[in-house]
């Protein structure tokens, strides 16, 4: 039995739970946890009437930090969103505290699960995740920067007509302004990437990508319904065991963070890393992205 607890019923707890209810998946049970008990009940009776068109029969229900107990994921979208003109940083202070009272309910419960972490500042989040759950490291996933992989993957795909699914490159570091893209990685099909784009116009899609979400904020206030499929998709790896490569937030035991890198995931939550062999600008680019995590997590 499969039993997901979503805590956190705003924008992008509500689209990952709708994308969830439209993809075929192992999920049995869904649990939708919210300061606003009115709110809950409504989403419950709206995600429910879409049952009879939907690929799977799930068990959805309002319920309470309780119902944590035989979760198999936690799926934490609590938390400030971000406003317009603040950085992903800016929301430390706030989410912090939030956090802190989140965990301790879960844990409270009896949860041995995996927890799955979409807010910001990502990184920090789910480092806080993992020091007030105290489990093991391989059950704390943040969402890293799965989301700014498929963000890179789109561009690219739409700049040489080609499907996102055949291009294989990654954002990895901070899921924030030091992310990068180690292009000396990066391929389409098995051919290099600089085999069908110049350098200026890599670095105009690297910064599409990284400045993508406050283009979207500017323009409709926040964004959502991509984490809410990244989540679905780091869901489904988890239940089916895949071993599946996806660039989440996981423990560098080296620097005591987490950070996005490319990771197995699988039912146990990661498996494995998958160390990215960088040039030299590449590793001065994740020098940096560790240290502003550290910085940002020292501040607390």
């Amino acid at each position: 039995m499969n039993k997901i607890v979503l805590i956190g019923c705003g924008n992008v707890g509500m689209s990952y739970a709708y994308a969830l209810l439209n993809q075929s998946t192992s999920v049995n049970e869904l649990v939708l946890v919210d300061l606003n008990k009115e709110r809950i009940i409504g989403e419950v009776m709206d995600l429910n009437h879409c049952l009879a068109f939907a690929p799977n029969k799930i068990d959805i229900k309002a319920g309470d930090y309780s119902d944590c107990k035989d979760a198999t994921i936690v799926v934490i979208a609590a938390g400030a969103n971000q406003e317009k003109g603040e950085t992903r940083m800016d929301l430390i202070e706030k989410n912090s505290k939030i956090f802190k009272n989140i965990v301790n309910k879960v844990m409270k419960s009896g949860f041995n699960g995996i927890f799955l972490v979409a807010t910001n500042p990502l990184d920090v989040m789910t480092y806080l995740t993992y020091k007030y759950s105290n489990l093991s490291p391989n059950k704390i996933i943040g969402t890293g920067t799965s989301l700014d992989t498929a963000r890179l993957r789109y561009m690219i795909a739409e700049k040489i007509k080609i499907s996102p699914k055949n291009v294989h490159a990654y954002v990895i570091g901070e899921h924030g302004d030091s992310e990068f893209v180690p292009w000396s990685n990066a391929n389409i099909g098995l051919q290099n990437i600089k085999d069908f784009l110049t350098d200026e116009e890599l670095e105009k899609i690297y910064l599409d990508v990284k400045n993508a979400a406050y283009e979207i904020i500017n323009r409709k206030g926040a964004t959502y319904y991509g984490i809410g499929m990244c989540l679905v998709r780091i869901t489904n790896a988890i239940l089916n065991n895949e071993n599946s490569i996806i660039t989440v937030s996981t423990y560098d035991e080296n620097n005591d963070i987490f950070i996005g890198l490319p990771a197995v995931i699988n039912k146990k939550g990661v498996k494995d890393k998958i160390y990215v062999n960088l040039n030299e600008k590449e590793t001065i680019k994740l020098k940096n992205s560790i240290y502003a995590i550290k910085e940002a997590i020292l501040k607390l």
